[in-house]
């Protein structure tokens, strides 16, 4: 038959239905031999383990083993078996003893995530130290679909000693079993938020109107650094009063809270004159935005530089709307967060 007299659009959705199939394919077949990858390199980590315990001197002997087997694995299976990546996968087994036990050790958000990372995120997690840590990055990697060079910058960035020092000292144990959980309104807060990716080279000189422009250039990072269920909503949103406009610089809703998000930037210190700006918007979108089935607005202030006394004697006792939270335009001194963490718990 002519093509040209095939119907349109029961081509295209022949076309249609097969290329799903095909990319659903593709993308089962990838995540099969992801685990796979993941699996092998675990179980070749446990039998390196398992035949050093056996040496007398194991920390020299251990040296000699790995050379010795990547130079007779290379020469066997090509690629994939430097002695470093022998060193990671038996320092995997080590770290991630997941597949060899149902201990509460290992709760099921824990479990689960696991076959979902590739071999490249669980280097880099063999990096951390710290076992609640490492728990919650994998937590967080695996439900958030975070790329490795994503998972790279939150480490960086140290995500997880900011969020401990942003909340009290019991739910420090709930962040390495579940994750980062949104139920209240101060789980959207990290202390500080750092905004190293807007690279705004002269860190000193510097307006509102170029830290929102370079929000908006850069959102989707600003969306991540943010955190779950954040989505865009608008820019310089104008409140009039019939004689007098004020613009808010950043609104968001968060899916998760059901609620709306009003960012205000300030380049310097927080004044108390700021706080009351904010209380107008929050006010303004209780009113007159949000609905009956969603909570209350949050708004958040990001200054330079916080003034805690500002914001304890300006807002009541019970506040739970507004917050003041410190940006850092570069990447925090990781030695220096985990001291402060460290003396915290």
């Amino acid at each position: 038959m002519n093509s040209s007299k095939l119907n349109t659009s029961n081509y295209n959705n022949l076309l249609l239905e097969i290329s799903n199939i095909l990319t659903d394919s593709k993308s089962s077949v990838a995540r099969t031999v992801n685990k796979t990858i993941v699996v092998t390199n675990w179980h070749i980590g446990k039998y390196i383990v398992e035949y050093e315990f056996k040496g007398k001197d194991r920390a020299e002997y251990g040296t000699q083993l790995l050379k010795r087997l990547s130079n007779d694995l290379t020469n066997k299976f090509g690629r994939g078996y430097s002695w470093r990546n022998l060193y990671n996968m038996k320092e995997f087994y080590k770290k991630f003893q997941i597949l060899q036990t149902s201990s509460a050790k290992f709760n099921n958000k824990i479990s689960s995530s696991f076959s979902k990372l590739t071999w490249s995120h669980y280097v880099r997690l063999l990096s951390i130290n710290d076992e609640d840590e490492r728990n919650f990055y994998l937590i967080e990697a695996a439900e958030n679909n975070w790329k490795e060079r994503e998972l790279d910058r939150q480490i960086n960035s140290s995500l997880f000693e900011r969020l401990v020092l942003s909340k009290n000292k019991e739910k420090i144990k709930e962040l390495s079993e579940n994750g980062h959980i949104m139920q209240s309104e101060q789980d959207i807060l990290k202390d500080p938020l750092i905004l190293e990716f807007l690279n705004i080279k002269n860190k000193d000189d510097y307006s509102e109107n170029d830290l929102e422009a370079a929000i908006i250039n850069n959102i989707g990072e600003f969306l991540l650094e943010l955190g779950k269920g954040f989505t865009f909503v608008a820019r310089q949103q104008r409140i009039s009063s019939g004689t007098e406009h004020f613009f808010i610089d950043l609104v968001f809703y968060n899916r998760l809270l059901r609620s709306f998000v009003i960012i205000d930037l300030k380049i310097g210190k927080l004044k108390h004159q700021d706080i009351g700006q904010m209380q107008m918007y929050v006010n303004y979108y209780d009113r007159e935005v949000k609905t009956d089935s969603e909570n209350p607005t949050i708004g958040i202030i990001l200054c330079k530089e916080n003034d805690e006394f500002v914001v304890e004697y300006t807002l009541p006792e019970n506040n739970k709307q507004i917050f003041a939270n410190e940006y850092k335009l570069y990447l925090p001194n990781k030695k220096e967060l985990r001291a402060l963490l460290e003396k915290y718990i």
